[in-house]
């Protein structure tokens, strides 16, 4: 038999921990360093564009879906959120460094870590500690929740992809 306290507080470890990231994140880029201005032109420079559309949508999901997950409410849908921003940062900028963060540019390690949590959530619920369990929805793990992640997560980030990027021609050398 599961033991209820060590699941309810690992996935409350999981979730606030993940939401405090994403939510400083989207923070960091409305308010901190370039703010939206400098977000919107380094989004443009990954091929992004309009940069300002993709600069402001990607920070309000960070936020969206960091508070969300800090309090366990609409988890799934957060978890969505988290996979969407992250894949879209994968393809765009991380995926061509390679695996480690430490390389040049950044590799994909982060991201695919973030990516792989978001998708975890998604699937797992938010636990018994959380406002989805006290208003009833998205109480226990499902099949559903890990496809709303990687569906409206994974899919939305391939329709934006397809939609909005146009990678920058590589540099002659």
């Amino acid at each position: 038999m599961p033991d209820a306290t060590a699941v309810n507080l690992s996935l409350l470890l999981l979730r606030v921990v993940l939401g405090i990231v994403f939510l400083a994140h989207g923070i960091n880029h409305v308010f901190r360093g370039g703010k939206i201005p400098g977000t919107a032109r380094w989004f443009e420079s990954l091929g992004m564009k309009p940069g300002i559309l993709h600069a402001w949508l990607a920070s309000l999901t960070e936020i969206g879906s960091g508070a969300l997950l800090i309090v366990g409410l609409l988890t799934p849908l957060a978890g969505a959120g988290v996979v969407g921003v992250m894949v879209v940062a994968w393809i765009t900028n991380h995926l061509k460094n390679g695996f480690f963060i430490f390389r040049p540019g950044e590799g994909y390690e982060y991201v695919m870590t973030l990516t792989a949590l978001g998708l975890g959530i998604a699937g797992l619920g938010a636990g018994e500690w959380s406002l989805d369990h006290a208003v009833g929805i998205f109480e226990y793990p499902s099949m559903g929740g890990f496809l709303l992640g990687l569906i409206a997560g994974g899919g939305g980030a391939a329709a934006l992809l397809a939609v909005f990027w146009r990678p920058p021609a590589p540099k002659a050398s």
